[in-house]
């Protein structure tokens, strides 16, 4: 995957790829310089002043956790760094390339967008990709296991992520991430031997799979249907026309790629950014659990709710109960079912009677902040593994519920998982300012494979634009079904869509590697992180 390997462009495109490299090749200015940092130390000052109002009602017999937090953070907050090498970058191509906005100003227009869209995510895509874990890690987070597999998750990312972006490939951080935990949950299974756990959530990782798979399919087409829509139905040849003599745009043009800009940068940070958001979760609920295993902002008046919605749940669980099921160990049987997608007698028992521990917990300490330190990780993970439960009974359809009694219990998941799966605003704009940081340094060399390297001709106005509407349309729409898509997969598509449409040639060298690290991501970041996680258990 050589990234010196395309077809020579047109003298006319190269003395205009010549005029953006020159552009390119620039300092920022002063003003942008000291404008960044600005923002930087005032994120970073907010960032670090409630992380320690959190842990200031922690206390650790050891300074160890707070160190093995602190390597923890800096390592998931380097994952969204890299990232930003690679997505933010594909975002700001376009406007860059057709002299819409100088490039440093695009990159800050396009972090302050990412920022905006990190900020107000609801966390959900989040917790999707983590419920691809195996659920007998995530429980035991605070130990050894548990460890060894966010580090491994992390630095494998980080590796191929580092790789592909030397290569100047438009590699995706989703696939590196999905490969990376499906390397672990497979070498978690086989470490185990015939008393490992199924490894991998198939079921819920062939939607993810599908989501990635469809995706980038979705940005060929769609942008060279809508190019075709555009030329059709908008008779203004300017918009067709390539940039000239490194000037900007007609002021219409470029407002309109300046909002496509933003909304490909306003999608990517409320996806993207919140892979890393749930890793840094992970770490905080393994590290420091009296802070952040529960979220601590429910109340006595919600806890009075969740005690009602819970007795509302428990209702319906125990009119589905079998006479065969067998008492046991609640949290035991429910992780069985997770696990193993098997549903028997006792599962169905082990529901209601943890819904109704749980009731008498919440109840018992008025608030989720009063809970005693020593049992916030044993309630939080009676809680989560209670919410999968429903989540796969809902799934599955299995047992048969009416739909009062199915609407019953997601009103009561959707409670548990206020409580459990809540996200900071303080790591919310810690990960916004990895991204920011990572698209500053990094984003060059994805930008010249997007404006230069996939089709023969330079881009036009009408290009930028349909590749860069259908990316943002794809991103949010993902992200409102929780699913986690590509940046870097559905924009180079698109662009790649609208070179077909608009008869400009396609530089097959450059898709080929694109699609050869697109195909070896997943195998390539699996690989990585089993053997890490693999080596790290022998030593945690």
């Amino acid at each position: 995957m050589n990234q010196s390997s395309s077809v020579a462009l047109p003298p006319q495109n190269a003395t205009e790829a010549s005029s953006v490299q020159n552009k390119l090749n620039k300092s920022p200015g002063m003003i942008g310089a000291v404008l960044f940092g600005l923002i930087l130390v005032g994120g970073l000052g907010y960032a670090v002043a409630h992380l320690a109002s959190d842990l200031s009602t922690t206390h650790l017999a050891s300074a160890w956790p707070y160190v093995l937090l602190g390597i923890a953070l800096l390592i998931a907050l380097g994952f969204e760094f890299v990232n930003g090498f690679h997505d933010t970058a594909n975002a700001v191509a376009t406007v860059i390339y057709t002299h819409s906005l100088e490039p440093h100003i695009a990159v800050v227009w396009s972090g302050m967008w990412n920022l905006i869209g990190v900020l107000t995510s609801s966390g959900a895509v989040a917790f999707t990709i983590l419920s691809l874990l195996p659920v007998e890690l995530i429980l035991q987070v605070g130990h050894g296991a548990g460890f060894a597999m966010v580090f491994a998750l992390l630095i494998s990312a980080i590796l191929w992520n580092l790789s592909t972006w030397w290569l100047g490939l438009p590699a995706s951080s989703s696939h590196t991430l999905i490969g990376s935990i499906i390397g672990v949950g497979l070498a978690n299974q086989w470490m185990g031997g015939r008393n490992g756990t199924s490894g991998v959530d198939w079921a819920q990782a062939t939607g993810v799979f599908r989501a990635l798979l469809i995706s980038p399919l979705v940005g060929f087409g769609c942008a060279a249907l809508l190019l075709l829509l555009i030329k059709l139905l908008v008779k203004k040849p300017e918009l067709y026309e390539s940039p000239k003599d490194n000037q900007p745009p007609p002021f219409w043009i470029r407002g309109l790629l300046i909002l496509t800009c933003t909304g490909v940068s306003f999608g990517h940070g409320s996806n993207d950014g919140q892979k890393g958001m749930g890793l840094i979760m992970l770490i905080l609920i393994g590290t420091v659990p009296t802070a952040y295993a529960l979220n601590h902002a429910i109340g006595y008046n919600q806890v009075q709710d969740f005690a009602a919605v819970s007795q509302q749940a428990s209702q319906v669980l125990s009119g589905h109960v079998s006479q065969d099921a067998l008492i046991g160990d609640a949290r035991t049987d429910l992780t069985d079912y997770i696990r193993t997608k098997n549903f028997t007698p006792n599962t169905m028992l082990a529901a209601r009677q943890l819904s109704v521990e749980i009731t008498n917990e919440v109840l018992n300490y008025k608030s989720l902040a009063n809970v005693p330190a020593s049992q916030q990780q044993n309630v939080r993970n009676d809680m989560y593994v209670e919410s999968e439960a429903l989540r796969l009974m809902a799934k599955s359809s299995t047992p048969q519920f009416s739909s009062t009694e199915n609407a019953v219990l997601a009103n009561y998941k959707k409670h548990l998982d206020l409580s459990t799966k809540f996200i900071p605003s303080w790591v919310k704009v810690a990960v916004a300012l990895a991204l920011g940081m990572g698209t500053m340094v990094g984003w060059k060399r994805i930008v010249v494979t997007v404006g230069e390297k996939i089709g023969k001709e330079h881009l036009t106005y009408a290009q930028g634009a349909s590749a860069e509407i259908v990316a943002a349309v794809t991103i949010i729409a993902a992200d409102q079904y929780h699913l986690p898509v590509s940046t870097t997969h559905v924009l180079s598509s698109g662009v790649a869509g609208t070179m077909l449409a608009n008869g400009s040639g396609l530089q097959w060298s450059t898709l080929r590697n694109i699609a050869l690290a697109w195909v070896f991501t997943l195998p390539a970041a699996a690989a990585l992180a089993g053997g890490i996680f693999w080596v790290m258990r022998q030593f945690v």
